[in-house]
């Protein structure tokens, strides 16, 4: 599968939304919504009642407490669906939910969630979202350390895909490539970039080296 790019947006209004889908339109193809009350994590975006643009396919990724009722109502607008691991309460009661609604299982882990805590629910999910910083803001101190996690979830699961979240440059994605990673979402180096198109063919070049 091609490794791809993910540009994230964290909107606070609808005036940002619109400004980020003029910028990145023709650029990319998968958006990447952060999703966050305020409570799992000190910001405050997409708490307002958004309209998306047509142009894109769309993840969001959910630091919310009470995911699934973010997700009941947005159920149609995003494909892939990403709540925090830690905030899913009923987990195997999630994957059924969604697996018969044919939507993709997919969990984000916070930097201090150990792999091993995944491990009884990795069969059974398609996507795992490694947070690589503090959730909450652009360009947040990345934490190499954490890019080790790629492994152990590969090693548990070859077939369950990696994103890495937080702080990905050219020198950064370079060592989360190495370590198997297959999906890298960016923010401050694309959606805040003021040539994102360039910003991402740099990164696409480090990873094929």
């Amino acid at each position: 599968m091609k490794q791809k790019i993910l540009p994230s947006l964290m909107p606070k209004n609808q005036k940002e939304l619109n400004e980020d889908f003029k910028k990145l339109k023709g650029v990319a193809k998968h958006l990447h919504l952060d999703v966050i009350d305020g409570k799992f994590a000190p910001n405050n975006t997409l708490q307002f009642p958004f309209r998306l643009s047509k142009n894109f396919q769309y993840s969001a990724h959910l630091m919310i407490k009470n995911p699934e009722t973010w997700i009941k109502k947005h159920f149609q607008k995003i494909e892939l669906f990403i709540p925090q691991f830690e905030e899913i309460k009923h987990k195997e009661d999630y994957i059924v939910w969604m697996k018969k609604n044919n939507k993709k299982i997919a969990f984000a882990i916070k930097p201090e969630t150990k792999v091993k805590e995944l491990k009884p629910y990795l069969p059974f999910t398609d996507y795992v979202l490694v947070l690589t910083v503090h959730p909450g803001f652009y360009g947040s101190k990345f934490l190499p350390k954490k890019i080790k996690k790629i492994k152990e979830i590969k090693k548990l699961n070859p077939k369950t895909k990696v994103i890495i979240d937080g702080g990905m440059n050219p020198k950064t994605i370079r060592k989360a490539s190495k370590a198997g990673a297959d999906f890298f979402v960016s923010g401050s180096y694309t959606t805040k970039a003021e040539y994102p198109k360039e910003s991402i063919k740099n990164l696409l070049k480090e990873i094929k080296q």
